[in-house]
């Protein structure tokens, strides 16, 4: 079993920054790739960013492209996701997540383990 732990969400005004962070326990996520979705108020949840179980494969929602960045440090268990140029729409609960496959993607039926999800708000 995998636990997933996010961190670094909170209040942050539009054009600032944040960065999530995600850290895993149970077993080592070294060979699963990993993501990053978002879920606001009263919709589905959506991909946000993924990556290899190397990191050297990244891919993005085209609402996030050159503003976000996702990263891993396998010897830290962790993954994270650095948010530049917030703006309201971004406002979400965020969730990490792992999938058994190397290289992961933004279908949800592809992770096995969820996060419990950290909340960011972008206020106008």
């Amino acid at each position: 079993q995998v636990q997933l732990v996010e961190s670094g969400g909170g209040l942050v005004q539009a054009g600032g920054s944040l960065r999530l962070s995600c850290a895993a326990s149970g077993r080592t996520v070294s060979r699963y790739g990993m993501g990053w979705f978002r879920q606001a108020p009263g919709k589905e949840r959506k991909f946000v960013a993924a990556i290899s179980w190397s990191g050297s494969t990244t891919y993005y929602a085209d609402s996030v492209k050159g503003r976000f960045t996702i990263s891993r440090d396998n010897a830290k268990n962790t993954v994270y996701l650095q948010m530049n140029s917030l703006n309201p729409e971004d406002t979400a609960v965020y969730y990490c997540a792992a999938s058994k496959y190397l290289y992961s993607n933004s279908d949800t039926n592809d992770y096995d383990y969820w996060g419990q999800g950290t909340q960011v708000t972008v206020s106008s």
